[in-house]
């Protein structure tokens, strides 16, 4: 059976988030959140670098354009295609129940710790040439989360 990330993200979060609170409690918000994030870092890389893999010979925009309907399962993100070329995809998110789940359970900076925080390891599993490029994201307060991701061709590549 699959699940969505979005209820895995609500189960790993009834551990993740007491865990985080007290570690902010007894280290200080900046130090546990410098750990939180180098412990899930590569766990998210790693996540990232299997999936791309998993994609096979697709192209760039393809394997971004899936990588999207799986974080949307289970109705966990609306969201327009602003642009998509075999080098370049840009997304807004408009609606997240990510950012929804985190504002409920009263944690929205845990909800983009523990989260959105992980885009850009999961990204950097795609690979050296994967570029992502995030400026705003609902859960600290936007309208909408801007991701831009990028193919950056090495020069044997494009002849240069």
């Amino acid at each position: 059976m699959d699940i969505p990330l979005i209820e895995k993200v609500k189960i790993q979060a009834h551990v993740l988030v007491p865990l985080v609170k007290t570690l902010q409690a007894e280290l200080g918000e900046e130090r546990a959140n410098t750990l939180v994030q180098k412990a899930l870092a590569g766990l998210f890389r790693e996540y990232g670098e299997k999936w791309w893999r998993s994609q096979g010979a697709r192209d760039f925009d393809e394997k971004i354009a899936s990588a999207f309907e799986m974080f949307a399962a289970g109705d966990a993100l609306q969201y327009d295609v602003v642009k998509s070329t075999p080098d370049a995809v840009e997304l807004n998110v408009t609606e997240c129940r990510y950012a929804q789940f985190y504002n409920k359970i009263g944690a929205p900076e845990l909800g983009f710790l523990l989260t959105c925080s992980a885009d850009f390891s999961h990204a950097e599993g795609f690979g050296a040439g994967v570029q992502l490029t995030r400026t705003q994201t609902i859960m600290q307060g936007a309208s909408h989360c801007d991701f831009r991701y990028a193919l950056k061709r090495n020069e044997k590549e494009t002849g240069q």
